[in-house]
């Protein structure tokens, strides 16, 4: 298997610490605000991630933080009018809504800032006691970025050109203007924690360097997030860890793709920032999903109409394949063509490749739709191998009649006057009234209800927009 490290900035064969154990941390959420599609691209990323290093046999510890206290958050609280735990604990049920409507599976461990402060005044102390870090006179600690020699590294960045290019503010309080915080000093009625410093809160950066270690160890195999978090927050993670435990901190560093919308960044200032729940108000949620599985997970997604239009329609060419195709259960006699397992996997190993894996799956799709014609004694097993690689993406586990129907969807009949118009059609048909059969049909199609007729009956789905 191999794995692109943003360390090294090259593919390198995946060897887990330990083996057949695999140990992963990804950064979180800062829980002041709903979830938006930046967050949904990290989530569906790292989720494919540990489903496939699973189907491998390996066994995955995923730990993904939650930052339940910083500026933003007490900033929002303050404006809500609510304390800082109704806040954070709101928007906490929220992200877990969010990612189960996403068929995001929850991680192992959900460690927040907020229950690991004596492990981060413990990092901090053992930093400052080797030299690292300094108190300064305003209550807060620092680190000294100079201190540690591979700082940049993951960035491939020197430090004078990052002091020359920086837009540092001015602080008397720093040694020196690159030096970042580790303890913040409260202010007058904000939440805080008793420390050899006194009164305060851990800085952004540290809480990550103490949750990782204390939850997956000094040395991890994987760490990942998303694309604006390389620098300066996982920078300065490697520095303090490393700098704390004298040993190397992570040994495979993987960061997403970012979200584009319309192909400008997404902001607020652009009016083109979405959270999750306005995308899943108007669109299926394993919609969103393919869309975010279809692009490797390093390259950026560009989010438009159009491109979720696409996403509908590879969806519905797999969910066709599978209506009406009994799956068999699970079963190590049942003989399957391995060909396209095979493929999937040298895809999959290959840097978690996707679009390529997709690609396999549709070649299985045609070979399926071919086997129900032709050879339908081979179909069930085709299907179940479907979903199976489908599942591994966390897709294709819906019921195809429902999907093909829009379940979700806002239906302009219920399913029961579908029903009962079919019903009519039908009845139209036996009088050899073919007019009104002809009408029935056009009145549902203008309404985006298409009508498939087959020697088992009729069915419908929803009409694809645009088609």
């Amino acid at each position: 298997m191999q794995v692109y490290n943003t360390l090294s900035r090259r593919k390198e064969v995946f060897t887990p610490i330990e083996p057949g154990r695999v140990r992963m941390y990804v950064c979180g959420m800062t829980v002041y605000d709903y979830c938006h599609l930046g967050h949904a691209r990290v989530m569906v990323a790292f989720d494919v991630i540990t489903r496939y290093l699973r189907s491998r046999g390996f066994d995955v510890t995923y730990v993904r933080n939650i930052t339940d206290i910083d500026d933003k958050i007490l900033k929002r609280a303050d404006e809500n009018g609510e304390t800082i735990s109704a806040l954070t604990e709101r928007m906490i049920a929220a992200m877990h809504e969010d990612e189960s409507r996403l068929f995001v599976l929850r991680p192992d461990a959900e460690p927040r800032a907020t229950g690991h402060i004596a492990e981060i005044i413990a990092m901090i102390e053992s930093l400052i006691d080797k030299g690292y870090a300094y108190g300064a006179v305003n209550g807060d600690v620092y680190y000294r970025v100079r201190k540690f020699e591979g700082y940049g590294k993951l960035n491939n960045r020197d430090l004078d050109e990052m002091r020359s290019g920086a837009r540092v503010e001015v602080d008397e309080s720093k040694e020196d203007p690159l030096d970042f915080v580790l303890w913040k000093a409260a202010k007058p009625g904000e939440a805080s924690w008793s420390s050899p410093w006194g009164e305060g809160r851990p800085g952004w950066h540290i809480e990550c360097s103490a949750m990782s270690t204390c939850c997956l160890g000094e040395t991890f195999d994987i760490h990942g997030g998303g694309p604006d978090l390389t620098f300066p927050h996982h920078e300065n993670e490697i520095a303090q860890s490393e700098a704390a435990t004298g040993k190397p901190y992570v040994n495979t560093w993987m960061h997403a793709g970012a979200v584009r919308v319309n192909h400008e960044k997404m902001s607020k200032s652009l009016g083109n920032f979405f959270t999750i729940r306005e995308v899943l108000a108007h669109h299926d949620p394993e919609v969103v999903r393919y869309l975010l599985v279809a692009s490797h997970y390093r390259s950026p997604i560009n989010y438009a109409p159009d491109s979720l239009l696409e996403a509908r329609k590879s969806l519905e060419r797999f969910y066709n394949a599978l209506e009406c195709v009994q799956c068999p259960a699970p079963d190590k006699s049942l003989k399957v063509d391995t060909r396209y397992a095979e493929r999937f996997t040298s895809a999959m190993d290959d840097d978690f490749n996707t679009p390529e894996a997709l690609s396999v799956m549709f070649d299985l799709a045609r070979e399926l739709n071919r086997a129900r014609k032709e050879t339908p004694e081979q179909a069930p097993a085709l299907a179940a191998e479907l979903k199976r690689l489908g599942g591994i993406l966390g897709l294709l586990q819906q019921d195809p009649a429902a999907f093909l129907k829009g379940a979700g969807s806002e239906l302009a009949l219920s399913e029961a006057e579908i029903d009962a118009r079919i019903e009519a059609r039908a009845e139209a048909k036996k009088a050899k009234d073919f007019a009104r059969a002809d009408s029935i049909r056009d009145e549902l199609a203008a309404l985006g209800i298409i009508l498939k007729d087959s020697r088992e009956g009729t069915s419908w789905v929803l009409e694809t927009p645009g088609e």
